[in-house]
């Protein structure tokens, strides 16, 4: 028991110490706490600020160097200006992957909004066993890669593919898909639907965020089910609309596994993307700074579609008040 006392009155004795020398001092110790909180505050954010340095910041300095010189690994960079500019707006293949690009883009987008909007009302809905009907269709969205591409390879085969079996037992005659020039991205587009799922989480989380009593207030003005789709449904799911377009432009000129893997960009570079005729330029012709140049081309690219979307958002994106 003494031995307790006795710490007791140590503790209290320098508690009163350290009291009395905030008293005498309040701006230094508020200065050494600011400081401590400073060190902390770095320390804590420095493994992210490290990996913004390191694996961020430097290699698009890197990059940038080089997009304005010749490069070819084995040789130290030559200084060449922006000759790597030049020669690239007179590529023709470049015009050519650009433009295969955009059309996926455009066709793989649309498309894939508005499955993933039409899946997500659907399981909206309170019916028995939805949860799991959730979980089905999410589930294919946390595959990607190497092993979709080859699952879809089977699937378009012409010969013993599971879309032209399909399409025999209705008396139809599948086409070539990736072996046709015409139809090689239509088949593209339609296996990026592969991902709809994780759109559709997006998209449910925003239509069960909606108010419910909005619908009350225009069932009690006789609205019917297409009037309070079109005038709350759409309005309010806007922001969320918007969200994933702009994410969904953004991965689509990303694109490179898909053709890499299953078509190689053929036929007759039907199926060139931008980012495959990139990494041709890098690691086959091994003409690094040129791809350097490229990656700065499509990176101005798609920063002015974003622009252009965010500029255009005030125009069809409502923002809830919250009031």
């Amino acid at each position: 028991m003494e031995s307790l006392d006795s710490k007791r009155q140590n503790t209290g004795a320098r508690w009163a110490f350290w009291q009395k020398r905030a008293a005498a001092n309040p701006t230094g110790g508020s200065r050494t706490l600011r400081r401590r909180e400073a060190i902390a505050f770095h320390l804590f954010i420095s493994p992210w600020l490290i990996g913004l340095i390191a694996f961020t910041l430097v290699p698009f300095a890197a990059s940038a160097y080089l997009s304005l010189t010749y490069y070819e690994v084995l040789l130290p960079p030559k200084w060449v200006g922006l000759r790597n500019y030049v020669d690239l707006f007179q590529d023709r293949l470049i015009y050519h992957s650009l433009k295969v690009t955009a059309i996926y883009a455009v066709g793989s987008v649309s498309l894939g909004t508005v499955v993933a909007f039409s899946l997500a009302l659907l399981m909206n809905q309170k019916v028995f066993g939805i949860n799991l009907l959730r979980t089905l269709y999410y589930l294919p969205s946390t595959l990607s890669g190497v092993p979709v591409a080859l699952l879809w390879m089977w699937i378009f085969s012409p010969n013993f593919g599971l879309l032209n079996k399909a399409l025999a037992v209705f008396g139809i005659e599948g086409p070539q898909w990736l072996f046709d020039r015409t139809w090689v991205l239509p088949s593209l587009i339609l296996m990026s639907l592969w991902g709809a799922g994780g759109g559709m989480v997006i998209y449910l989380a925003g239509l069960q965020s909606i108010p419910h009593h909005l619908y009350e207030a225009a069932e009690l003005d006789g609205a019917g089910g297409w009037r309070k789709f079109c005038h709350i449904t759409i309005p309010m799911m806007t922001p969320v609309l918007f969200f994933n377009l702009v994410t969904s432009i953004i991965m689509a000129f990303r694109t490179f596994t898909s053709a890499y893997v299953m078509t190689g960009g053929g036929p007759a570079h039907a199926s060139l993307f931008y980012v495959l005729y990139l990494f041709r330029k890098a690691f086959t012709s091994h003409r690094m700074g040129y791809a350097c140049a490229m990656a700065w081309v499509l990176a101005a690219i798609v920063m002015v579609l974003t622009v252009v979307l965010f500029r255009s958002s005030s125009r069809w994106v409502y923002y809830a008040s919250g009031e």
